[in-house]
């Protein structure tokens, strides 16, 4: 099981936790059964020497000859030899098998993390989620590649160098019972220390989600004169941080010396135990010297294995963080062999629609995280144009926003986001019920119609085009294609049927073949030429190296408009049978966005297209224009016909032109 609170993304339990660590060793069975084996043979090899020295003592003496001591001191030397080469080849299978190991950890992850619905990754914040890819899994690999094989060969010491004291006298193998503080103080540890591990990491989340939403909305924040409130936050999210950063460090500070102390207790034992019987005769000197070697070799293994113990309860807690990933509402995949439904024909109905955003503790969410984002600039291509990337096979992630831009109007969304959410400080808001942002919306798009969704902002234009899109579910109701609800399709089909563009992008690190390519890795360079010129991006052809320039910083580094135009040619290659275009050219200058659209409509003749739009020439040229006012669809019709009804959709087109109409006195008409 995997727990989760509000929107937040799960942390698996203890037991799946051991159940995916167990399933790791079973998948590279061969290389931990030989780690096991090396490291038994290196420890076997480590007991030899303080053995033969207590004989040389002995033989030193009884009056033994020079010979003697001579061969025995070539066995210490040969079997000390033998330890450090098995030491030596355990810890390089321990690393292979460390390495291959994190690699499918990673893989898992990514694979996991582009399954993901859109709306989940949003509720969560990408914070959370770029820290569990990038702190959790690097701490999991580097557990797996270093800690593994050194409490492996730790673990095989003790036990060898224990068995070896009790070999030598029963009663000085008692003495190592003094190490009973060391396993009292571990206990106290253990008890506390996931629940402290698990805390700081959350709270690293939250650090990074603040840090990350501050940068994407910095000129927002600065518009809106947020600095005291974003910097109160911050600071508010760094105290939490430091704080469970200090717990942990207060369980380290009593383990520690507690350990220490616990060292030094068998090897004093020992000397005083073994004085006596040896003054008694009872135990020759050297036994008590290799005894006393013995515990004294204990310090060493043990110290590994406290601190990786140490390090290994951030690593169970990082894991845990990484497994939880598989618990997420959305992320277990379909039993092998259940085919996804196949819708029956291209028709969209949107029948008696009501949706409502959810927040964790209840409460309304329309209209927050739209004027200071969660995340940086591209974060709703993933709902939009890279919806079809994450279906290639790429292993890149794409972060999502949690943002409802036509629920609320923006002047009032920037202070919404400044209360804490999952990504930030959490807070319990008072439970109220969510209110719904979309009411009664009835609408049938035809195969190959294009259609505009016009009205104010917060009128609920985007927050359809998501639910058409297949990223979120209506509350009650349903939006189906060919007669499947759109939200059961899974993400390949969807992508096939269905793709949603947002005026956000993403520019992937690489050239600009392969961010082409995510959309259709087996498209040539004759079609990616097309897709480029089909959107108007006549500036590629112009690149020094064409499709193989580089983008970013080390490269070509493409502004606004190019980035959007980057991304209408992904879609133009994944070649969906619906488009609903959500603003999509918005960053682009008027007469390069008219350019563009009118480049799109000639390639997605024959495509149905659901185009959101403040420029009302987009409704112009479509074949119906839908009206939306406060969650509701109020008109519906071609242009020529709303503008002749004289309602809202005619009054927008007259504000839009500039135009004023007057009362027979004179004073205009609201």
């Amino acid at each position: 099981m995997s727990s989760a609170t509000g929107g937040a993304l799960p942390v698996a339990d203890a037991a799946r936790t051991r159940r995916a660590a167990a399933r790791l060793i079973r998948l590279d069975g061969r290389a931990f059964a030989l780690l096991l084996l090396l490291n038994a043979l290196a420890a076997g090899a480590g007991l030899v020497g303080p053995w033969l020295l207590g004989r040389i003592i002995d033989v030193v003496r009884t009056g033994g000859t020079v010979a003697t001591v001579d061969r025995l001191a070539l066995v210490i030397l040969v079997c000390a030899l033998a330890q450090l080469l098995l030491a030596r080849y355990a810890r390089y299978v321990g690393h292979r098998f460390g390495e291959r190991t994190v690699a499918r950890v990673r893989e898992q992850f990514v694979d996991r993390a582009l399954a993901l619905p859109a709306a989940t990754v949003e509720r969560a914040g990408t914070g959370d989620l770029a820290s569990r890819g990038t702190t959790d899994v690097t701490t999991v690999g580097q557990t797996l590649r270093d800690a593994a094989p050194e409490v492996f060969i730790a673990v095989v010491q003790v036990l060898f160098i224990l068995g070896a004291v009790v070999v030598l006298d029963p009663v000085l193998g008692a003495c190592s019972l003094g190490l009973l503080g060391i396993l009292f103080a571990t206990r106290w540890y253990l008890r506390r220390a996931r629940t402290a591990y698990l805390a700081e990491g959350a709270a690293n989340s939250a650090l990074a989600e603040m840090l990350a939403a501050n940068a994407a909305g910095a000129r927002t924040i600065e518009a809106l004169g947020l600095q005291e409130r974003r910097t109160a936050a911050s600071g508010a999210a760094i105290e939490r941080f430091r704080r469970t950063r200090l717990r942990t460090l207060f369980l380290r500070s009593v383990l520690f010396p507690a350990v220490d102390a616990s060292y030094a207790l068998p090897v004093v034992g020992a000397l005083l135990v073994g004085g006596v019987l040896h003054g008694q005769g009872a135990l020759s000197l050297g036994v008590v010297v290799s005894a006393a070697l013995y515990l004294r070799q204990l310090s060493a293994p043990m110290d590994s294995i406290l601190y990786w113990v140490e390090q290994m309860q951030s690593s169970a807690a990082a894991f845990a963080r990484v497994e939880g990933l598989g618990g997420a509402p959305g992320a277990a995949s379909a039993p092998a062999g259940a085919a996804s439904p196949a819708p029956v024909d291209d028709r969209i109905d949107v029948t008696g629609v009501h949706y409502a955003y959810d927040v964790p503790g209840g409460g309304d969410r329309s209209g927050t995280d739209t004027a200071v984002g969660r995340t940086g600039p591209g974060a709703r291509d993933t709902a939009g144009t890279a919806t079809a990337e994450t279906t290639t096979g790429t292993t890149a992630v794409t972060t999502t926003t949690a943002t409802a831009p036509d629920t609320a109007p923006p002047i009032t969304t920037a202070p919404t986001n400044d209360t804490p959410t999952s990504g930030t400080i959490p807070h319990t808001p008072p439970k109220t019920a969510p209110r719904d942002v979309l009411r009664s919306v009835d609408l049938t798009v035809r195969p190959g119609e294009r259609i505009a969704l016009v009205g104010p902002s917060g009128a609920g234009k985007s927050t359809l085009g998501r639910l058409l899109a297949g990223i979120d579910a209506p509350r009650t109701g349903s939006v189906t294609v060919g007669r499947v609800p759109i939200a059961e399709l899974a993400p390949d089909v969807l992508r096939r049927q269905v793709v949603l563009v947002t005026q956000e992008h993403h520019v992937f690190l690489g050239t600009v073949r392969d961010n082409l390519r995510i959309a259709a890795p087996r498209a040539g360079d004759d079609e990616l030429r097309a897709a480029l010129a089909a959107v108007g991006a006549d500036w590629a052809a112009e690149l020094p190296a064409g499709l193989d320039t580089e983008l970013g910083a080390d490269g070509h580094h493409p502004d606004g408009s190019q980035s959007q135009q980057l991304a209408l040619a992904r879609v133009v290659l994944a070649d969906p049978h619906t488009v609903i275009l959500d603003e999509a050219t918005a960053l682009l200058d008027p007469r390069t966005a008219r350019r563009t659209e009118r480049a799109l409509a000639a390639v997605l003749e024959g495509r149905t297209v659901i185009a959101i739009a403040h420029r009302l020439h987009t409704a112009h040229d479509a074949d119906r224009v839908a009206v939306m006012e406060g969650g509701r669809l109020t008109e519906i019709g071609t242009h020529d016909e709303l503008v002749a009804a004289d309602g809202a959709y005619a009054a927008l087109w007259r504000s839009w032109h500039g135009e004023r109409r007057d009362r027979p006195d004179g004073s205009p008409l609201p």
